[in-house]
């Protein structure tokens, strides 16, 4: 799997180019642990994949918007992409230029630990289901997975990658960084009822997962 390491070290770099050119400093510690957990997470996932579950890797290596089938589906990651760069120029432009208060050491320590959290929790939706394409499809002979985090909410990725946006911002130093997270959430909760829809149509037993596991996202909430 060659192409997966690639992938993870061009992915590696983005992010490194995403978090220390808008802050135009290498001096930037927070953005250096930051860096760390998400390229280890990476590495530690891929690994697995590669091991236990290649055609998973195969299918999460699938995605953009243009590997989307669902025309809505083409225009919320349209829409998400260009604000997931906006997302973190803002919280290293607004860090190193001290534009209002900045995240207090405590604070950034509970920003990294909600990140290493959401890559355990999407660590084991993989396990759970091999399913998990990075595109809103089918794949052939998919079965309702109702097991493991699937068992708590109807979308544990969305979930667990909520905790990584949410972490994202504290971890990097910057309170800044959670307005355009508050704006990204609309085309994520979009995204998510327009994926219950496809799936109620053409996932066999769907339907009746639905009505057996209540919440969405956020147990007891919704």
């Amino acid at each position: 799997m060659q192409e997966a390491w690639l992938a993870l070290a061009i992915l590696a770099c983005v992010m490194g180019l995403l978090l220390f050119v808008p802050a135009r400093t290498v001096h930037y510690w927070q953005a250096w642990v930051y860096l760390s957990i998400f390229t280890g997470a990476s590495v530690l996932t891929t690994l697995y994949l590669i091991r236990k579950d290649p055609a998973l890797l195969e299918r999460r290596m699938s995605g953009g918007p243009m590997a989307e089938k669902e025309p809505a589906q083409k225009l919320i990651m349209l829409c998400d992409v260009n604000r997931f760069h906006r997302f973190y120029s803002s919280c290293q432009r607004s860090t190193t230029a001290s534009v209002g208060p900045t995240v207090p050491l405590d604070g950034v320590i509970a920003g990294d630990i909600l990140v290493a959290i959401g890559f355990y929790l999407i660590s084991l939706v993989y396990r759970e289901n091999t399913f998990t394409s990075a595109t809103i499809e089918i794949a052939e002979n998919q079965t309702v997975i109702s097991t493991g985090p699937y068992a708590v909410v109807r979308h544990p990725m969305y979930a667990s990658g909520s905790l990584y946006l949410l972490g994202t911002p504290l971890a990097l130093g910057s309170y800044w960084g959670f307005l355009p997270i508050a704006a990204m959430m609309p085309f994520l909760i979009w995204r998510l009822i327009d994926e219950e829809r496809f799936l109620a149509r053409n996932l066999p037993g769907y339907s009746e997962y639905q009505k057996r596991i209540r919440y969405r996202l956020v147990p007891f909430v919704w």
